[in-house]
């Protein structure tokens, strides 16, 4: 099989042992306004140079640092190197801007312990060495722990709001009630009940985070609209009178066993005709990348089994929890939904 870049084994590993250059240039990339000049394509070198105040012909091998990374294309055109044309490859910007920008959420994972693993892996993959449990553990324990770990869900909102948001009148009708199990500090609740004025919404979360979820309520405005139920979903049931439960990147931290576990009390819990949602990052080949970072750390978590599913996964799932008309909706991250 392919690397997942497209690029051969040997130029993937050999782009890889040039790591810390190649970030080096895509953050001068950024940093200089040279993303934004590229766009939306067709730009000289000449322009280029222009625009950054930079040297055409070093500019010249910095475009081939970039094109050799896959991140832009070139056309010559004539022997003047300056009438070189360059393209963007597509989200090239936004992509940057993601990883390495003021808000990235990369940066938010450079927090956590990953050092602890560094440099002895051997000792990792035989069961020598693991993450301290006082630096993380799963679930979370301690206000300090508890505080990290949903800042950190919360900084990766943007896809799953932008979801919801194109779908929400499938989701849930006018003046519908949704139970966000896991939900964390209310951030998703609160962002979803300011783009539906008639939604209600409560999380369902430990006690532990009751103090998160108070500190956000109080700074957001949405009033008795937005509430929390303490609860621990491993051992109790899921409330009931909703129209709808959501799960979002909770099911896939979690045993398969515990997963259906979950979805049969979210069956029971629910009216009739109320749906379950379901969003996380499905498995694909672009969302394994992106969950580098997770797959390095926990290995030295053993409590916690996060991995990526597919959709068809969920599918299965659901059916056997007694759901039907299950639906996969579109967007940057997919929702699947179904009906009790």
């Amino acid at each position: 099989m392919q690397a997942t870049t497209g690029l051969s084994p040997l130029a993937l590993l050999s782009l890889l042992a040039n790591g810390d250059k190649a970030v080096d240039v895509i953050k001068t990339s950024l940093d200089t306004g040279l993303l934004e000049a590229l766009e939306p394509g067709g730009r000289s070198l000449r322009e280029l140079s222009e625009r950054t105040g930079a040297v055409p012909h070093r500019l010249f091998k910095f475009m081939e640092c970039l094109e050799s990374l896959g991140l832009c294309s070139h056309r010559a055109v004539g022997d003047d190197i300056a009438s070189t044309l360059y393209w963007p490859t597509a989200g090239l910007r936004e992509g940057v801007i993601d990883v390495f920008g003021e808000r990235s959420i990369e940066k938010d994972r450079d927090s956590y312990p990953w050092r602890r693993l560094h440099g002895r892996l051997q000792e990792v993959l035989t069961g020598e060495l693991s993450i301290p449990g006082e630096e993380f553990s799963w679930p979370p324990t301690g206000a300090d722990q508890f505080a990290s770990f949903e800042r950190s869900m919360a900084a990766g909102l943007g896809p799953v709001v932008e979801a919801f948001h194109a779908h929400r009148s499938a989701l849930w009708a006018t003046g519908a009630r949704l139970l966000d199990v896991g939900g964390g500090d209310g951030s998703l609740a609160g962002r979803l009940l300011a783009d539906d004025p008639s939604l209600s919404a409560d999380v369902f979360n430990l006690e532990d985070v009751r103090p998160l979820f108070d500190e956000f309520k109080e700074s957001n405005g949405h009033g008795e609209r937005l509430g929390f139920v303490a609860g621990d979903f491993l051992r109790e049931d899921l409330p009931i009178g909703y129209q709808a439960i959501s799960f979002v990147r909770v099911l896939h931290d979690w045993p398969v066993a515990v997963s259906q576990m979950l979805l049969a009390k979210a069956h029971a819990a629910l009216q009739g005709g109320g749906r379950v949602v379901i969003c996380e990052e499905f498995r694909t080949e672009r969302r394994l990348t992106r969950q580098f970072f997770w797959s390095y750390f926990l290995m030295g978590v053993d409590r916690c089994h996060s991995r990526l599913y597919s959709v068809d996964h969920y599918r299965d799932m659901l059916a056997e929890a007694g759901f039907s008309d299950v639906e996969v909706l579109p967007g940057p991250f997919e929702i699947v939904t179904a009906v009790k």
